[in-house]
């Protein structure tokens, strides 16, 4: 159990993964097997082979990541995202654990009420939510995404340095109000190239897709296939796409503000060298006295993330905090970890720890939780939070 009444006044950082929007968008796994016993492929997985073998099937995975991953997102809205399940639990949760980084923040010091979400998801949950919770209620809070301007805004690292401070109409004193920097390492759906920078825009109702209604079409067959659980590699198709669309796709692709899976990278220089800026700010925050690391719904599979991380480790002040979605993945951390003594790899016992139980087990308030335990990695149980004021339903 992670003990708000410990952490709310450290140096808070949260990173979130793939796993936080399961439900409303898709993850990385694919349904297709590998052949090793009832292992299945992962997109990187799967685009790395194709790349290292040459295979011509390589674009129209793309195609299939862009159809059913990255489109999505560009499409999603509140109200479609709520009108039906899982979508409206999803939407949930994040409202649910915005308002808890809030309430922990608006108990800190007056001039540093801020804490850090990071997130390798490239879909719009945090804003669209955040911008749900001014409207909806009382609540006054800033959701920084690192973007400044009006008719354009540019996104810029020094930005996340900046808060917003209120004061009395005599300037008797000042306080800075609850802030949230929402730090994207893997891009956003948001970003296009502007010249040499980053434009962020979230109206998105205008942008062209990649694939038209015949080239979707086209793609079925192979899409089934990766989705199919009783699929073999063999089995997927290869779709009778022209050389000349193919390049044309690519050409498209390429330009897109979404990092590159197979090598966790961008092609486009502009957004590399922001990714690399992240990092370094991600590296930054972790090496502060007290600072604490949370993640959710995050596997470490970006290896630059990971060793960063495992860097970080040599700070003896630093803690951190995995949340494992199942006894398995717990096992996989600890060995990624190997025992670290800031590192504790958390699992519920007798259930997955999905998003709703991570809001409701790990990260509550005392009458918020339940009477289910919390095992840590070490194998100690903790069922209490120690003092911290009673949660405020704000929404």
């Amino acid at each position: 159990m992670i003990s708000i009444g410990d952490i709310y006044n450290q140096d808070l950082n949260f990173l979130f993964g793939s796993g936080a929007s399961s439900g409303l968008l898709p993850t990385l796994q694919l349904q297709v097997m590998t052949g090793e016993g009832d292992k299945r492929y992962t997109l990187e997985d799967l685009a790395t082979k194709f790349e290292r073998e040459g295979d011509r099937r390589l674009i129209p995975l793309f195609m299939h990541y862009y159809a059913n991953c990255i489109r999505p997102a560009e499409q999603l809205s509140l109200e479609k995202a709520v009108a039906e399940e899982p979508g409206a639990t999803v939407i949930r949760n994040y409202r649910t654990f915005l308002v808890t980084a809030l309430e922990m923040t608006k108990r800190r010091k007056a001039l540093d009420r801020r804490c850090n979400v990071f997130t390798t998801n490239y879909d719009g949950c945090f804003p669209l939510v955040a911008d749900a919770l001014i409207r909806e209620s009382d609540i006054d809070f800033v959701l920084n995404d690192g973007a400044r301007g009006f008719t354009q805004r540019i996104l810029q690292a020094r930005n996340f340095g900046a808060y917003m401070c209120q004061s009395g109409v005599f300037g008797r004193y000042q306080s800075s109000i609850p802030q949230i920097n929402l730090i994207h390492l893997h891009g956003s759906v948001y970003w296009s190239k502007s010249s040499e920078t980053i434009q962020v825009d979230y109206n998105l109702s205008d942008r062209e897709p990649l694939l038209d209604v015949n080239a979707i079409e086209l793609l079925q067959p192979f899409s089934a296939a990766l989705n199919n659980p009783a699929s073999m590699l063999a089995d997927v198709p290869d779709p009778d796409f022209s050389v000349e669309a193919l390049k044309a796709f690519w050409a498209k692709y390429e330009q897109m503000p979404i990092v590159n899976p197979t090598k966790w990278k961008f092609h486009e220089t502009v957004y590399e060298e922001h990714y690399y800026q992240m990092l370094r700010l991600l590296s930054y925050e972790l090496e502060k006295p007290n600072a604490v690391l949370i993640t959710f719904g995050f596997s470490f599979a970006d290896e630059h993330i990971l060793n960063l991380v495992m860097r970080s480790l040599s700070n003896p002040r630093l803690q951190v905090f995995v949340c494992c979605f199942n006894k398995s993945e717990q096992v996989a951390m600890e060995e990624k970890f190997k025992s670290l003594r800031n590192v504790k790899c958390l699992v519920l016992e007798g259930e997955e720890m999905t998003f709703t139980a991570f809001n409701e087990q790990v990260l509550a308030w005392p009458d918020a939780m339940t009477s289910a335990q919390l095992v840590s990695g070490t194998g100690e149980i903790t069922t209490d939070l120690e003092t911290s004021d009673a949660f405020e339903d704000l929404v």
